[in-house]
């Protein structure tokens, strides 16, 4: 589109449009079209593109501080640590701050090792927890994985939805179980009501870490501040990342005091982690989200996204199921979403795709009523053409 190919290799599935601008739940190319945006940065834009909280905090930051080592001290930490502890599961006190979910899926597997002593980990089938080495790992897709073995020894996979054969698959080993409330990148995998106490509860009785990766699901995504709130479950670490700074790069990790107390000087660290300026950016979010209502906001315009989606399938075979809790939705089709992703794109809406007959939906939180009736008429609209084309009456 612009000429970055020539500078980059083949690692990422390119769209053809050329994004210059945004503003809410809206981009605008380099021509001036307007696209309504549910694909969020693949959830980066969690309280919507340049949100004016998120912008002046950085404005700010950038003229006073950007940079402070954690080995210093500094206000705007601080000030950002106080008001997630008034935010974070309860007993989860203690943070470690990384650049990425990738970043911080890789600490919380370090941490639940070394809390423990022990190197097994479960994860589930269909997870997706990011693409360096530990948290590779513990994905389960083997497209990521074949070219890259081995990976971290001593790790499990189980069923999603079976907490009978994880337990079943628990020995001595077995330090940590780790799984996403909803899986995302699988296609918007929402478990059974009644899988995340269970596996609480096995977690408990077999003396093992719990670590859920939130960072797709969490901070107001689903309706609720966590995802495991839907469930009234609470890890041992909880992984954070992609909006929680508004766009700018940040992950966090939560733990209990225990877990990370068991970590010694210097045994893991990162230089670029709680950076000022991304700790002004994540302060300015979790403003946005609580104070703006943004968190109500997904789960009243999530209720409204889902019910017009369910109003689609009904008019349109080539919809098999629609899923998700808020702003986390998900579209499986009858055939591949290529070409629907391609339409919607010319007809100004773009979307994400989980493998390859899954509409994925992440746009922003602050998308209002009249929005989400723009996206489901470019939807339908693009969903009768996709039937057309392949003669389903």
């Amino acid at each position: 589109m612009n000429g970055e190919d020539n500078y980059l290799g083949t690692l990422y599935q390119r769209f053809p449009v050329n994004l210059a601008k945004g503003k809410g739940a809206s981009v605008w190319d380099v021509n001036g079209k307007e696209y309504v945006d549910c694909m969020g940065g693949y959830g980066v834009a969690l309280v919507g593109h340049c949100n004016d909280r998120v912008v002046e905090a950085i404005k700010k930051q950038a003229e006073t501080l950007i940079t402070a080592h954690m080995s210093v001290y500094n206000d705007t930490r601080l000030e950002y640590m106080k008001k997630m502890a008034q935010h974070a599961p309860p007993g989860l006190t203690k943070m470690f701050f990384t650049n990425s979910g990738a970043e911080s899926v890789e600490a919380a597997l370090k941490f639940a090792r070394k809390f423990t002593g022990k190197h097994g980990v479960i994860a589930m089938n269909g997870a997706y927890h990011g693409k360096t080495f530990g948290a590779l790992s513990v994905t389960h897709n083997e497209k990521y994985r074949k070219a890259f073995m081995p990976l971290l020894e001593g790790v499990k996979f189980v069923p999603y939805g079976e907490p009978a054969k994880l337990e079943d698959t628990i020995d001595d080993t077995i330090g940590a179980v780790i799984l996403e409330p909803i899986q995302g990148e699988t296609g918007i995998i929402v478990p059974p009501d009644d899988l995340l106490p269970k596996i609480r509860e096995i977690c408990n009785r077999r003396n093992i870490v719990l670590i859920f990766d939130e960072i797709q699901a969490g901070l107001g995504r689903t309706g609720k501040m966590w995802a495991g709130q839907n469930w009234n479950t609470t890890p041992d670490i909880m992984c954070l990342a992609k909006g929680i700074a508004g766009g700018v790069p940040m992950g966090l990790v939560l733990t209990k005091p225990e877990i990370m107390d068991s970590i010694k000087l210097g045994e893991h660290s990162s230089t670029f982690g709680a950076s000022p300026l991304a700790c002004a950016a994540a302060s300015a979010t979790l403003e946005a989200l609580t104070t703006d209502g943004l968190v109500d906001n997904a789960a009243k315009m999530g209720k409204v996204f889902k019910e017009k989606l369910l109003a689609l399938k009904e008019r349109h075979k080539i919809i098999r199921e629609v899923r998700g809790l808020g702003m986390m939705l998900g579209v499986e089709l009858r055939f591949e979403v290529k070409d629907v992703l391609l339409d919607g794109i010319s007809n100004g809406l773009l979307m994400l795709y989980s493998g390859r007959n899954i509409i994925r939906l992440l746009p922003p939180l602050v998308m209002n009523e009249a929005t989400v009736s723009r996206a489901v008429e470019i939807m339908d609209a693009v969903l009768t053409r996709e039937e057309q084309r392949r003669n389903v009456t």
